[in-house]
């Protein structure tokens, strides 16, 4: 089952609490929450004691995605704030193995996050371990960029990889530029969460905007 998660970034962070109501009631499935440290990228967003106070607001699965240098700072808050997946860049992390054990040992699910000129393969020691593998179909750090079309080759290469390591749990997502046109690129090469920001938040009715990206 396709599932969709609006990017937080893309709301009225004057309302954040009726923001997440919304998109909740018009069937969002998740939240992602892109966390930037404007080292690992430009900019700079919210960090963990916002993340608690949302929690109150929501019963959706949070879902983190660290656009940090030493994301294994994060991780003992994440798990506090009640955050469910937790996603480190490959281009961040030195020690990547450990920090995905990390995450897993906090209670949480563990993801990885791909640039688009990073290569699948590098990936492929700990695929089995993975729950997300998460293919960045824009540069990170920016919202409203459009879609790189050659990702939707890593999206079936991503696939190909967790079913050969017989990783039968994990999933891809795609975080960029998806609308209802790319939507259809991205779920027709395997990916089976679906980040979306303007397409979602910016749109004058949710529910029909959801319902088109699913």
């Amino acid at each position: 089952m396709i599932k969709i998660g609006p990017s937080l970034l893309s709301a009225d962070f004057s309302k954040l609490s009726e923001e997440i109501k919304d998109i909740e009631q018009s069937g969002a499935d998740f939240l992602h929450l892109d966390l930037m440290d404007g080292h690992f990228v430009p900019n700079l967003t919210f960090g963990i004691p916002v993340i608690e106070k949302l929690r109150k607001c929501s019963d959706l699965p949070f879902d983190a995605h660290l656009m940090v240098e030493h994301p294994e700072n994060y991780i003992e808050g994440l798990a506090k704030a009640g955050v469910s997946y937790v996603t480190v860049h490959q281009e961040a992390c030195i020690h990547l193995d450990r920090v995905l054990h990390q995450i897993k040992e906090a209670g949480m699910k563990c993801g990885v996050a791909l640039n688009p000129a990073t290569p699948v393969s590098s990936l492929k020691n700990i695929a089995s371990f993975l729950d997300m593998v998460l293919i960045m179909s824009v540069n990170p750090g920016f919202g409203g960029q459009k879609f790189i079309s050659y990702t939707t080759d890593k999206i079936k290469e991503a696939c190909h990889m967790l079913a050969s390591a017989e990783n039968t749990h994990a999933v891809v997502e795609v975080d960029g530029g998806i609308n209802s046109e790319t939507a259809k690129l991205a779920v027709g090469a395997g990916a089976v969460f679906l980040v979306a920001g303007s397409a979602v938040f910016g749109a004058d009715d949710r529910k029909t905007a959801i319902a088109a990206l699913r």
